[in-house]
């Protein structure tokens, strides 16, 4: 969603945590909304990549329930699970699945939870339409090239096979969420990274950058990609399974790895007893495909969308 933000997805600070205002309906909490009787505050917290989807489906949500506002606020993964098991919101964002020690920690306090694939999420390693050379990058070679040590100037450098040609680098800025995702899937750690390439928060920078240098190599979101065609080209990934090309169907199905990834709601089950909090659930579950391409994410498909449908009911039942 940290943590770091992309320009792309505009996200909050954790010390000004976002209060997404009933602006459309005008009503405070408590105010009945539309006459549909709900009211109330649903608190959340976590990642900062995920926060979009979650202010994207709040700010839809309060356009229909002006009496329910919705906070949304951007600890971290981390942050936002300990916050989760401590009792203090009812909705965590989070960018991972969770971990033992949060396991233990919403169980040491007796909550009940179930996660919720909202989104998925992918990133793009790009070139320009004129590299006939890098049809496929493996991950080995990746992190040749963006190894927090490595001193690669020329595509000959990554591979024998490759012309000798000057290699420039274009890649997302230390402020952004792009820039956790990428290093931490391709050099094995957050934040490890050469510093020696054109570093920028805002992702049209680098498409246009990769788009006037031959030898250049960039990467930034999947909806980058597609919104640019015939001005970079995606290059396909090899993380040890084979080749596969960076597109929507790739990341739906898993096999865009590693830079393909799914994002998480965690629900608390006792917050689902309170029906303005199963209904914005409710809601977020069925808009999931709108909201997910809103905020610049891969859409879930229709077997995960109803997976997703299928936990709420249960959550509830339980």
């Amino acid at each position: 969603m940290r943590r770091a933000r992309s320009p792309r997805r505009p996200l909050v600070t954790a010390a000004l945590a976002l209060t997404i205002a009933a602006a459309c309906g005008g009503g405070d909490a408590g105010s009945g909304g539309n006459g549909d009787g709900l009211s109330g505050i649903i608190r959340i917290d976590g990642s900062s990549t995920v926060a979009p989807l979650s202010e994207a489906a709040a700010e839809r949500f309060q356009e229909e329930h002006a009496g329910v506002r919705v906070t949304v606020g951007t600890s971290g993964t981390g942050g936002g699970f300990e916050k989760f098991c401590a009792g203090e919101t009812d909705i965590s964002d989070a960018s991972r699945a969770i971990e033992q020690d949060e396991i233990d920690a919403c169980k040491a306090k007796g909550i009940a939870y179930e996660e919720l694939r909202v989104a998925l999420d992918g990133l793009s390693v790009v070139v320009n339409p004129d590299n006939d050379w890098a049809e496929c990058l493996t991950v080995p070679q990746l992190a040749k090239i963006w190894g927090p040590d490595s001193k690669v100037k020329s595509w000959r450098e990554v591979d024998p096979a490759f012309p000798d040609v000057p290699l420039e680098l274009f890649g997302a800025g230390t402020d952004s969420g792009t820039f956790d995702y990428f290093t931490a899937a391709v050099n094995g750690e957050e934040g490890a990274s050469r510093t020696d390439y054109n570093a920028t928060e805002d992702d049209n920078v680098t498409v246009n950058g990769v788009a006037g240098t031959k030898g250049a190599l960039g990467y930034l979101g999947l909806s980058y990609v597609e919104q640019n065609e015939g001005k970079v080209k995606g290059v396909q990934v090899d993380g040890g399974g084979g080749c596969v090309a960076p597109n929507k169907a790739t990341v739906q199905d898993g096999t865009y790895k590693p830079l393909g990834r799914p994002l998480f709601v965690y629900v608390k089950a006792a917050a689902l007893e309170r029906p303005e909090v199963a209904a914005f659930v409710d809601f977020y579950i069925e808009n999931s495909t709108g909201i997910a391409e809103q905020a610049l994410f891969v859409p879930l498909t229709p077997a995960q969308q109803e997976e997703a449908r299928g936990k709420v009911e249960q959550l509830k039942g339980g």
